[in-house]
Formats: structure tokens, C-alpha cells, sequence
């Protein structure tokens, strides 16, 4: 009679924990993963984790938002310095892409917090 697979995921809901606290967020949702893989049958492990999958996915949204809007902010610049010349159109797609990204990030976080709010 060896150990269940409850007790087997206990070690690594530690880790994943560990990993949250530490800010490692996307090696704690690689391990999630893994751990729903391994362990199908460990409902109580992988309940307790989804708490720490929804926060981490909504703190590595939030840094990416970060990083995109400055990416956004740097490209703004470079168009204000053409003044009223003509925007080169690399740096009008680049614009472009950077506002869809951002925007999309941002209907993501409001996605995530609304399930961690349910």
C-alpha cells in the first residue's frame, strides 16, 4: 500500500508555493502543469494550487503590461520627434502592435480578477 497520489502532490504544492513567494511565476505554472499531469486524481493539491495559479498568471500579466506599455511610451517618442514629417511606417506598425498587445493584457487582467473574485 504505498502513498496516494494526495501525498505524493503534497511536496510539490510546497514547491509551487515556494516558487510563488519567491516570484517565480512562470516556473510555478510550469510546475501547476506538471503537477495536474502527475498527480490527475490529487483533487484536494490541485484546488489548493489553482488559488496560486490564478495570482501568478495575473502578476506576469501585470509585468508584461508593464513592459509593453513602456515599449509603447519609447515608440510614442520617436513619433513626436518626426513632429509633423511623415511617421515611417515601421514605426507605425510597431505602434500599433504595441497598443493591441496592450490592450489585450489588459482585458486579461480584468478576466483573471474577475475569476479569482468567484
Amino acid at each position: 500500500c504505498g502513498q496516494t497520489d494526495e501525498e505524493r502532490a503534497a511536496k510539490t504544492v510546497v514547491r509551487i508555493e515556494t516558487l510563488y513567494n519567491n516570484k517565480e511565476y512562470r516556473q510555478a505554472l510550469d510546475s501547476i502543469k506538471a503537477l495536474r499531469e502527475r498527480y490527475p486524481k490529487a483533487i484536494n493539491a490541485r484546488k489548493k494550487v489553482l488559488d496560486i495559479w490564478q495570482k501568478a498568471s495575473l502578476k506576469m500579466t501585470q509585468e508584461d503590461i508593464a513592459h509593453t506599455d513602456s515599449a509603447l511610451q519609447a515608440v510614442q517618442r520617436q513619433i513626436t520627434r518626426h513632429g509633423t514629417r511623415i511617421i515611417p511606417t515601421a514605426l507605425r506598425i510597431k505602434r500599433d502592435s504595441l497598443q493591441i498587445r496592450y490592450d489585450v493584457l489588459c482585458g486579461t487582467v480584468r478576466v483573471i480578477r474577475k475569476r479569482i473574485e468567484n
